[in-house]
Formats: C-alpha cells, structure tokens, sequence
C-alpha cells in the first residue's frame, strides 16, 4: 500500500497515483524534478539519491547534546567548557549549527507537518513515504497530469 499523502499548505498540492505506474515513472525521476527536499528527522531514515537536500529537525537538538555532553556540576565550569567546545568546533560547527537551524525555518515556511516529507520544487509535496524516487514518481505522475 503506498503512504499516505496529505496536503500540508495550500501552496502544496497532495498527490495521489495507482501503485502500477512506478516502474514506468522511476525512470523519469531524476530529469523531472528541479529541486527536491525532504524533511524528516534522525527516527525516521530515509532513502535519497545523492544531491538531494535533506533537513532533519531533530539536527540542532542533537548538535546541543553534543556540546552539553559529560558537562561539570559548577555551571561555571559548564559554561566554560561549552563556550571552548564552540570554539575548538570553529566554523565547521557554526556552519551545522546554521544549517540545523535554516532547515528547521525551510520547513516550517514550506508547511511541513507530517515526516518524512518529500518536497519538490517547494509546490509539491508527499508525506510517509521514505523511498524519495518513489514519492518523486508520485509527483511526476501527478505533474504530467496537469496542464
């Protein structure tokens, strides 16, 4: 049975085809769709081609466990330590701590409600189904049908 599609924003439309035609539309997965995203979190692993954006919204939380890690007692000495780790982590760790943070707002202006999501050309999106080219040909499909 195929997932579940929903329709998150007005902007998004929801996308439904029979489950027959995806071998036929795999092939045109890739050339079909401009830029696609998907938006997820580290409980819900998903299967992308590479060059593929993928948010996870749990990503920041993560990254603030590993700065808070085996902290001391004395939240001066906490605070210490946290402030060293950003700084031996240099722009490396700006840059994820940045981008954790930009996919969270991506996702939140584009409606996301429902993980996994698999977005394309920020106007369409199918939620549930974590194989992305298949949710691709969904949306192929449901794109060659409108004028």
């Amino acid at each position: 049975m195929p997932a579940p599609v929903f329709k998150a924003s007005p902007r998004l439309p929801t996308i439904s085809i029979a489950p027959g035609l995806w071998a036929v539309l795999f092939m045109f997965t890739q050339t079909a769709a401009a830029d696609v995203l998907v938006v997820t979190d580290s409980r819900h692993p998903v299967q992308a081609p590479a060059g593929v954006r993928i948010i996870e919204l749990d990503q920041a939380t993560r990254i603030e466990v590993e700065l808070a890690a085996h902290l001391p007692a004395d939240p001066q000495q906490a605070a210490a330590l946290v402030r060293q780790r950003l700084h031996d982590g240099g722009e490396a760790l700006q840059r994820r701590i940045g981008h954790a943070y930009q996919g969270v707002a991506d996702a939140w202006g584009l409606g996301i409600d429902k993980i996994p999501a698999v977005v394309v050309d920020r106007r369409y999106v199918v939620y549930g189904e974590p194989d992305v080219p298949r949710a691709v040909a969904r949306i192929n499909a449901y794109r060659s049908t409108q004028p």
